[in-house]
């Protein structure tokens, strides 16, 4: 197995984690992803730094977000990111709709389910602890589901918290074959 398949996953939302909703957030300059005709204000809230900090994780990016590909096209490029995986979110069912009225986020079963088995960090600002509770109940391998507060984005606190995370289960894991 390559070194690739045994890091843990970090499920990275946009709104919130990467583009803050706070009054009067910093603005960075200006960057059009190529081809872009247009951009959308709310991407100039994107601090470029992020980039870097989540490369040195350790884990393999992963967008979980309703941007789906389009978060490779409008907001990899600014972060200095090549294109990540994305995550695809199925149509509503009958399941979705009970796990909304027991509390449980819409993402929370597809994560899981995509990790297939592997440690993953979920960032996103609409977890509560239904989440956390159903992943443990539900995921065998160590998962953290970290809030991020809409109104900031990404902190350097919330990036201690993940590289202390990263850093122990990254060395729980098996060795390399």
């Amino acid at each position: 197995m390559t070194d690739l398949g045994r890091r843990p996953l970090l499920f990275l939302d946009v709104d919130g984690p990467l583009i803050p909703f706070g009054a009067d957030p910093p603005e960075y300059p200006t960057f059009r992803a190529h081809g872009e005709s247009e951009t959308n204000p709310l991407l100039q809230r994107i601090d470029p730094e992020h980039g870097p900090r989540l490369t040195a994780l350790g884990c393999e990016l992963v967008w979980a977000t309703t941007w789906l590909a389009d978060a490779n096209d409008s907001i990899a490029p600014r972060l200095g990111l090549p294109a990540l995986a994305v995550v695809d979110w199925p149509e509503p069912s009958e399941i979705e709709t009970r796990d909304a009225r027991a509390g449980l986020h819409w993402k929370t079963r597809v994560l899981v389910e995509f990790a297939a088995g592997r440690p993953f960090i979920w960032v996103d600002d609409e977890l509560t602890d239904t989440d956390r509770i159903w992943v443990a109940a539900h995921h065998p391998t160590p998962a953290l589901l970290h809030r991020v507060d809409p109104r900031h984005g990404i902190t350097a606190a919330d990036y201690t918290a993940l590289t202390a995370w990263s850093r122990q289960t990254s060395r729980s894991l098996p060795p390399f074959d």
